[in-house]
């Protein structure tokens, strides 16, 4: 299996590969976002010399209790990031660059300054960002997820969740494809924490293997989840031992890519899982 993110190509079987989050904002869930460019470049360049395959970064919180911020003013915060990308680029081994957003005209806004990945919690309810992605080269990861971002969906239940994903990630697919973006260049992620509640979110870790039949990359987003903090009683900032077993748990089904915000301990456990099982 191969994902292709503009000039590079990443084959599968292989090691899971570690995504950083380097959070361009200052209302991050952790506490760990940074106004400042340089700040968040020092965060990405630490990330990666730790071992992150990927980074990703993002201008805009995902939480729900914050107003969304324009779009000029999400772009301002991404270019000087973007600018000094390739700079960290070569010097480490070229490691790939997402985008976390879901606007399309952020999307159109930062793709002509480069990034490989653009990361859409969006649910993809449309095609516009699949055609953008398809229109630079850029892979998309395809996230699940119910209504618009930015609003809380607490309320949302399923009567089975892998059924509803199985359902999802097919007509998404077939979306993305009819506008000119090749199977190869898409990843899906199931959404942990979005518009779930904490029996779906276990399920999804206990059957995450049913999503492979698609035949493209997984991204599990474990870090610090609200189900970690609900199963174990922690706060958001005591979650990383949480998130070190949901890797556990992911790599033993087949995830390919894992988002956190430790990556020193995420690298260790998926390189000493993957020589105990790979």
């Amino acid at each position: 299996m191969l994902l292709r993110a503009r000039q590079q190509t990443v084959e599968f079987p292989r090691r899971p590969l570690v995504m950083g989050i380097v959070n361009i904002n200052d209302d991050s869930f952790c506490g760990d976002g940074t106004l400042d460019p340089a700040a968040a470049l020092a965060q990405a360049e630490q990330q990666l010399r730790e071992g992150a395959d990927i980074i990703d970064i993002g201008a805009e919180s995902a939480r729900t209790n914050r107003e969304a911020i324009g779009v000029d003013e999400e772009i301002d915060r991404l270019r000087p990031f973007l600018e000094k990308w390739p700079e960290l680029k070569a010097r480490f081994n070229a490691p790939l660059l997402s985008i976390n957003t879901w606007r399309s005209d952020v999307i159109a806004g930062v793709l002509p300054l480069g990034g490989d990945i653009i990361n859409d919690i969006s649910g993809l309810p449309d095609a516009f960002n699949a055609k953008l992605c398809a229109e630079h080269g850029a892979a998309l990861l395809i996230m699940h997820s119910v209504g618009r971002p930015k609003v809380p969906h607490t309320h949302v239940s399923y009567e089975n969740i892998m059924d509803t994903l199985d359902h999802f990630f097919e007509q998404r697919l077939v979306m993305a494809e009819s506008v000119g973006l090749p199977r190869e260049s898409i990843i899906l992620d199931p959404g942990i924490d979005f518009a779930k509640q904490r029996e779906d979110n276990l399920t999804i870790y206990r059957d995450l293997e049913r999503l492979h039949r698609f035949g493209r990359p997984i991204l599990l987003p474990v870090s610090r989840k609200t189900v970690i903090g609900d199963v174990l009683g922690v706060p958001a900032v005591e979650r990383d031992p949480g998130t070190i077993a949901c890797i556990a748990a992911g790599m033993t089904r087949g995830a390919q890519i894992f988002r956190v915000h430790h990556v020193k301990a995420a690298v260790q456990a998926v390189k000493m899982l993957w020589a105990v099982t790979g």
